[in-house]
């Protein structure tokens, strides 16, 4: 009893711990992609927060997994440190008795990490590309600050313009500079305001004029209109577009008999088993000497897990190309670590008591030899 309690609160509160710090580290990296994206014009600037939101739910399995593989790891190298290992063993209680109070602190996060990768996976996919399918359905028109410069997305086009609606499809003073590959046009209106034909999208310009050249031979035309339409963006995206595998529920995907579906089914339940798996390899991965103080260990443990998540990336590409079934990569590769895991911690129960009962038996039988050499003298 006293067993089990103290190594759930030491692992508990180093879980805690380390996923607050990596948590931070990630949400900071991706909060400066996040605005970087945001200052290319890709997203839309109050869409920010809301973004971040879904990148921090689709990394948070990994989060979870790597947290809690550290704090076992971890935990366990601390108490090789401390002689606390020693005391336990000396009590015959051996490594494979640790796997049972690890398995109780870190189920509901396991349960987590398989909910988020089956089922909250797909709908944050869904959301963030309809976030940015509603901002590309923008017009560049509606893109532009008031009294801001701004490139079109095709980056032909600069725009300026003063609105005066709410809606920002009407505009005053509206300057358009344009450059093709053999000409460059200039492109001044009162005012503009947007019209939508079919998958079209139109800015509609009146009492205004455009000046026009041509790079190559350099003749100037000057052009005064009306009423002036330009179209204000590229097509329309079709809402009937099908989404991407990645989009698509879990139910889905099992009903979906083609590769990518697979290949996307199959690096979802890798992330649940990987993250199981981890914990079985922190557990004999931890083990250290109490009279060297070093971290090779941790180390070689998070080389461990960069090789196992690449692994498991490298699966969905296999399997969406063809190259494997989702069957055969699923129990090649997450049962073979399950039973390297398992191997590893047999080792390190058995591999001591072997090594010491040879040793025993080696030095007790040269005192034989020796008391038999005596009693001839």
């Amino acid at each position: 009893m006293l067993f089990d309690s103290s190594l759930r609160r030491d692992l508990a509160r180093t879980f805690g711990a380390t996923l607050v710090v990596i948590l931070t580290i990630v949400l900071t990296m991706m909060l400066i992609r996040t605005l970087g994206q945001a200052a290319l014009g890709r997203i839309a600037p109050q869409d920010v927060v809301l973004l971040l939101g879904y990148v921090a739910l689709a990394q948070l399995p990994t989060m979870l997994s790597l947290s809690l593989f550290i704090a076992t790891v971890s935990t366990l190298t601390r108490m090789y440190r401390d002689s606390e290992m020693s005391i336990w063993f000396a009590s015959g209680v051996g490594l494979s008795r640790f796997v049972r109070p690890v398995l109780r602190v870190s189920w509901p996060v396991l349960l987590v990490v398989a909910l988020l990768a089956l089922f909250v996976w797909p709908w944050m996919n869904a959301r963030s590309a309809e976030l940015r399918e509603r901002f590309e359905r923008r017009s560049d028109l509606s893109r532009v600050a008031p009294g801001q410069f701004q490139s079109s997305r095709d980056g032909r086009r600069t725009f300026f313009i003063e609105r005066d609606s709410e809606d920002g499809r009407t505009g005053r003073n509206v300057f358009i500079l344009t450059a093709q590959a053999d000409k460059e046009s200039v492109t001044s209106a009162r005012s503009g305001h947007i019209e939508n034909t079919d998958d079209d999208r139109f800015l509609v310009l009146d009492s205004g004029q455009q000046n026009e050249q041509n790079l190559r031979s350099g003749d100037k035309t000057l052009a005064r209109f009306e009423t002036y339409k330009v179209q204000a963006g590229d097509r329309v995206l079709s809402s009937a577009t099908a989404p991407p595998p990645k989009a698509l529920p879990t139910i889905d995907l099992m009903s979906e008999p083609t590769p990518a579906a697979q290949g996307e089914l199959t690096w979802r339940l890798g992330l649940t088993l990987g993250a199981a798996n981890l914990l079985l390899l922190a557990i004999g991965l931890s083990a250290t000497q109490p009279r060297r103080a070093s971290n090779w260990n941790l180390l070689f443990a998070l080389l461990s897990f960069v090789v196992y998540y690449n692994l498991i990336n490298l699966s969905q590409a296999w399997v969406a190309g063809g190259k494997a079934g989702m069957g055969a990569i699923l129990v090649t590769m997450h049962g073979g670590v399950l039973l390297l895991a398992m191997a590893l911690i047999w080792w390190r129960d058995n591999g001591t008591h072997w090594s010491l009962r040879r040793r025993h038996g080696n030095n007790g039988g040269g005192l034989k030899q020796r008391m038999q050499e005596a009693c001839k003298k």
